[in-house]
């Protein structure tokens, strides 16, 4: 796995709108910004677990889309836990296009 990818992650999950701080979206986005597609299955895997309860200002989207470029995506490990809004949101894109 990147370091780019490690350090992303060992900032954990994404946090919400409401206590999200300047300088911790900041630091996020910079750190997203390093990140090259495609990813890996296993990067790809890390970052879905990053992804919190709301868009973050818009990042979980950035993590979404980098998601998608694993070579083998939708990885359905991933997938399991139907009750987060991310989850479900991959599901159904995953499902437009056919993939599951």
């Amino acid at each position: 796995m990147r370091e780019e990818i490690k350090k992303l992650v060992s900032k954990g999950v994404l946090p919400a709108e409401g206590v999200a701080n300047i300088e911790d979206l900041e630091s996020i986005e910079l750190a997203i910004s390093l990140i090259d597609a495609p990813l890996s299955d296993d990067e790809a895997k890390a970052l879905v677990s990053i992804l919190g309860v709301d868009e973050c200002f818009g990042i979980a989207w950035s993590i979404l889309h980098l998601v998608e470029t694993a070579p083998h995506w939708p990885i359905e490990e991933c997938l399991t836990e139907t009750n987060n809004t991310w989850i479900s949101t991959l599901i159904k894109r995953a499902k437009n296009e056919g993939a599951l």
